[in-house]
């Protein structure tokens, strides 16, 4: 199992702390370093535009693997995204994933004044963008005739560094998220699901696959993580009120009682336990686990993740 980081790009990140992690990703050889791609979520703070800050990824790292957890579909045109993912995808020779996903927070498109429709016209454009992304992509004359989507003889120069960028699909919702995983998606991402729920998506997904005829074997399993690591009681601790402050929780909440929600709902625990939850996570199919990255002013939780739970993991 592979161990990788995720970053919270609407939590406070800046230019210098975003450099910073990249490096430190790459110093600890981490494989992947993924990002969210939000204007905010709860409390408005410094917040990165997620393409320029991939153009960045592209070009001060070199052995990483990295993108969106997830592009909403609300956010961009499939025409401007699909342009951006091709040439990040050259610029970083062929390291680019593209996330995408249906959007759900509906707080940030009220502010920012960007159409919200309901679920189901969101998945139907992703879908539609997704065939746009792909038309684009590999085509010399891309012709896409949708309902909300249309290109007509568009050669998209310069194409991807391999073909077409690795398409992510993020999410678990058993009707649509996984049907399209099973139809588009090389790769799919649960977002902090416990054992039996991943369980039972990836059965769901399976028989998604078997009505597309495909292959589940060939697609990615990862999953990103809001844990609470690290080597002793206390650091776990701090974890904890670091995200229950980031969340809004009252100061007065007792953080064990915290802990042992995340613990139920995933990852959380010193590392002996982290080993075995992943070690069941790994028999269960799952590829690649990463952990959110939470405070960006201290490099602990990297360095332990890097240095105690990969090295016990790798081998699952």
């Amino acid at each position: 199992m592979n161990v990788g980081l995720m970053v919270e790009g609407q939590n406070g990140l800046t230019w210098e702390r975003w450099s910073h992690i990249l490096a430190l990703a790459e110093r600890l050889r981490f494989p992947s370093v993924f990002r969210s791609d939000h204007y905010f979520i709860g409390p408005q703070q410094d917040s990165l535009e997620a393409y320029l800050s991939f153009a960045i990824a592209a070009k001060e790292t070199s052995t990483i693997r990295f993108g969106p957890l997830v592009s909403p579909v609300t956010f961009r045109s499939p025409v401007d995204q699909a342009r951006m993912a091709a040439q990040i995808d050259v610029l970083s020779g062929g390291r680019f994933v593209m996330g995408m996903g249906a959007g759900w927070n509906e707080a940030e498109h009220n502010a920012y004044g960007i159409p919200f429709p309901p679920l189901k016209e969101r998945f139907d454009r992703l879908e539609e963008s997704i065939k746009v992304h792909r038309a684009l992509w590999t085509s010399n004359d891309a012709n896409v005739t949708g309902r909300y989507y249309n290109v007509a003889g568009a050669n998209c120069l310069p194409r991807p560094a391999a073909g077409r960028p690795p398409l992510l699909i993020g999410g678990g919702g058993e009707k649509r998220t996984l049907r399209l995983v099973a139809r588009y998606a090389d790769e799919w991402n649960s977002v902090n699901v416990d054992l039996e729920t991943y369980r039972r998506k990836q059965e769901v997904l399976e028989r998604h696959c078997e009505a597309e005829g495909r292959d589940p074997a060939t697609i990615r399993r990862s999953m990103m993580v809001f844990a609470v690591v690290g080597p002793d009681e206390a650091s776990l601790h701090a974890g904890a009120r670091r995200i229950m402050s980031m969340r809004g929780v009252p100061a007065d909440t007792d953080p064990r009682a915290f802990m042992e929600t995340l613990r139920a709902r995933g990852i959380a625990g010193t590392t002996g336990q982290v080993v075995e939850q992943l070690g069941r996570l790994a028999e269960a199919g799952l590829q690649e686990i990463m952990f959110q990255h939470f405070n960006f002013d201290s490099d602990l939780v990297p360095e332990y993740l890097a240095a105690e739970i990969a090295p016990r993991v790798k081998d699952f």
